[in-house]
């Protein structure tokens, strides 16, 4: 029933949207100034919106006189909201996002009435960043804009005038920054030059001095002196089948200072969101050196904490890329999702990800790409928690040589 209802929506809005995508393509004949209005959109989370900030700095590179729109969801719009490439920012609660349910309709009623404000923005490319998101190719459809650029996934295609093949796997940034050149291509600008490379196209969030004094005063009031090296650890993460074991946490925690330290002990630092309070709690109870918990930060101030750090262990999570953004050293844990395509987008030799070799049993692959596991399904499902301390360990002794503070 609800495949139905999709078809004949989807039908419905193609219909509704004919006589504006006729006049969207007479607007296409037309060559673009040095100035076009470009629009991009973007529902993802934290990680994600990371992940995407290679292709505004790209995006405005090539164009300084464009006026660059983004549209995100609130729940990332701190990445975005800072960012100096973009003139305008646009929140809106992306179906599919919320990580709360919705109505069956209420998707397509914020669909049009969503497209009718953006008509009024007279934007001349659109870029549909998330390969997967139909939803975001019908917006633009409807929203009559002339260059519609995305990934060719059905069942997004037919609302869009430039689709492209998706590679697999292929990271999530040289997939954006493929879709940014197509668009340049489609406006008659010059195509991004190539290899797409993290060292010619960074990511970047820099927390501001405000955020980097407030962590360096919060240090102090958790007892760890301004020349002392921390190490975070970020135990959570989105979706419960990716997290670790956490007394395996627990037990790196109680390892490292003994292993690494060059004069004084590195400060221990569990972060996580306030929702994740008890998890951050209940690994603390099991660590047996000094450990400060910190729940309370803005996206801003985590940021200005990871810079500060040496070293940051995590599961997947959004916290990895914005540590990778400070230019700080990273071990990544990883089950269900691959790496290849949402791992680390930095250096290699400062970033060692460990990808879970366990296959869990009703998985057909490893990785499965599968994150949505009911309560009830989880203990089928344990590849992260396989994982052994002792390769965590390896990992950070791989990367003592980029340290600073820290040894064997």
């Amino acid at each position: 029933m609800k495949r139905l209802l999709r078809i004949l929506i989807l039908l419905f809005v193609r219909l509704v949207g004919l006589p504006g995508a006729f006049a969207a393509a007479r607007s296409a004949r037309k060559p673009l100034s040095n100035a076009p209005r470009i629009l991009l959109i973007r529902p993802d989370h934290l990680g994600d919106m990371v992940m995407t900030t290679p292709v505004l700095d790209a995006l405005r590179r090539s164009l300084p006189g464009a006026h660059i729109t983004m549209m995100v969801g609130a729940w990332a719009s701190e990445i975005v909201a800072r960012h100096p490439a973009i003139d305008r920012l646009i929140t809106i609660p992306f179906p599919g996002f919320q990580r709360a349910p919705q109505q069956p309709l209420a998707p397509y009623k914020l669909l049009f009435s969503v497209a009718k404000q953006l008509r009024r923005g007279n934007y001349d490319i659109a870029i549909n960043l998330r390969p997967d998101f139909w939803w975001g190719a019908a917006l633009l459809y409807l929203a009559a804009i002339p260059r519609r650029v995305g990934y060719a996934i059905a069942p997004g295609t037919p609302f869009l005038t430039n689709a492209l093949p998706f590679f697999v796997p292929e990271h999530a940034t040289v997939s954006n920054l493929r879709l940014v050149s197509a668009a340049l291509k489609a406006g008659g600008y010059v195509p991004l030059p190539e290899p797409f490379t993290p060292e010619a196209y960074p990511e970047q969030f820099i927390p501001t001095e405000d955020e980097q004094v407030y962590i360096q005063k919060r240090l102090q009031e958790e007892g760890i002196a301004g020349d002392t090296p921390i190490i975070v650890i970020h135990p959570g993460s989105g979706a419960p089948v990716k997290l670790w074991r956490n007394e395996g946490w627990a037990n790196i925690a109680n390892t490292l200072p003994n292993s690494l330290t060059i004069s004084s002990p590195p400060g221990i630092i569990l972060t996580g969101s306030r929702s994740e309070q008890p998890l951050l709690e209940d690994i603390a109870q099991s660590i047996t050196v000094p450990v400060s918990l910190l729940t309370d930060l803005t996206v801003g101030q985590l940021a200005a904490l990871l810079k500060r750090a040496a070293l940051v262990l995590s599961v997947d999570s959004g916290p990895l890329h914005l540590a990778v953004a400070q230019g700080t050293l990273t071990v990544q844990i990883f089950g269900p999702t691959d790496p290849h395509i949402f791992g680390p987008w930095g250096p290699k030799e400062r970033h060692i990800v460990i990808a879970s070799t366990f296959r869990c049993p009703t998985c057909p692959a490893i990785p499965c790409g599968r994150l949505d596991f009911s309560p009830q399904e989880l203990p089928e499902h344990p590849c992260v928690r396989k994982v052994g301390e002792q390769t965590v360990l390896a990992a950070v002794q791989q990367l003592l040589p980029y340290m600073t503070g820290l040894a064997r």
